[in-house]
């Protein structure tokens, strides 16, 4: 098995408030600068779409999810401010997802629990 199978990506979608899209946009880099630290972190982008920005992103394991939630906490408590989180997917391996469900219980997750993949 790819030893990318075992890792726990995030998929947030963030819809941006009415005429704050620029302003989402720059706190961008704060979210990138805070994530630069984290070994355990694989890859970390944004994309848009309109009002809704999407951030891919995937990291070893559960614990290198809550390490990053707690390095962007700040950020996420400001992009509150001009946008909410529409959704959350994160997809893993059973015993990985289920290390997450409190601590992300305040929020919108679906979780989708790995089931196969290719050998590379």
């Amino acid at each position: 098995m790819n030893p990318l199978s075992k890792a726990v990506s995030i998929n947030p979608y963030f819809k941006i408030n009415d005429g704050e899209v620029e302003a989402f946009k720059a706190l961008i880099p704060k979210f990138i600068a805070s994530t630069q630290s984290e070994k355990n972190c694989f890859y970390y982008d944004y994309t848009i779409n309109g009002n809704m920005v999407f951030c891919r992103e995937a990291y070893a394991d559960s614990e290198a999810v809550l390490v990053h939630l707690e390095n962007v906490g700040a950020h996420l408590e400001e992009s509150g401010k001009i946008s909410s989180i529409d959704r959350i997917e994160v997809h893993g391996p059973a015993e990985e997802l289920a290390k997450l469900k409190e601590p992300l219980s305040e929020l919108p997750v679906e979780y989708y629990e790995h089931i196969a993949g290719a050998q590379f």
